[in-house]
């Protein structure tokens, strides 16, 4: 009926802190996805966290996006008010538990796939950086 809104306020949210982390890498002098000129010599390339963030974003929005256009194919959302057929006809406590099972559980799954995601990218991440490390002390030796 409205598990959809989770996930999406989840999204709001997510955007919200993802245009405040992009904010302040611009005051930091970090442009685009990835910092391939880092202050230092030996470090390799990093993905920023407002990209990081930014694929969380659209994990949200577009699985909000579909179970919304489900909904609305099925009847439970309506362009109307009030919006949800289930407020409508005194079904608001099935809503609400639906909202509160199945929309926190579709939320905090797609979550944990980003972190699964980012936790990958941050081990590419350090195995590049240790192999540039192995490389430069390889080259002085």
């Amino acid at each position: 009926m409205a598990c959809f809104t989770v996930p999406a306020a989840e999204a709001i949210v997510t955007t919200i802190a993802g245009k405040i982390i992009k904010s302040k890498e611009k005051k930091e002098g970090l442009s685009g996805a990835v910092n391939t000129k880092p202050e230092s010599g030996d470090e390799a390339p990093k993905i920023s966290w407002s990209t990081k963030i930014g694929w969380l974003n659209k994990m949200l929005w577009g699985g909000s996006a579909l179970l919304a256009f489900e909904h609305v194919w099925h009847g439970e959302v309506v362009p109307f008010f009030p919006f949800l057929t289930a407020v409508k006809d005194g079904e608001a406590s099935e809503m609400l538990h639906e909202m509160a099972t199945a929309g926190v559980c579709m939320a905090l799954l797609v979550t944990a796939a980003w972190g699964i995601m980012v936790g990958v990218v941050s081990m590419f991440e350090k195995k590049s950086k240790n192999k540039d490390a192995a490389a430069v002390a390889g080259g002085l030796a």
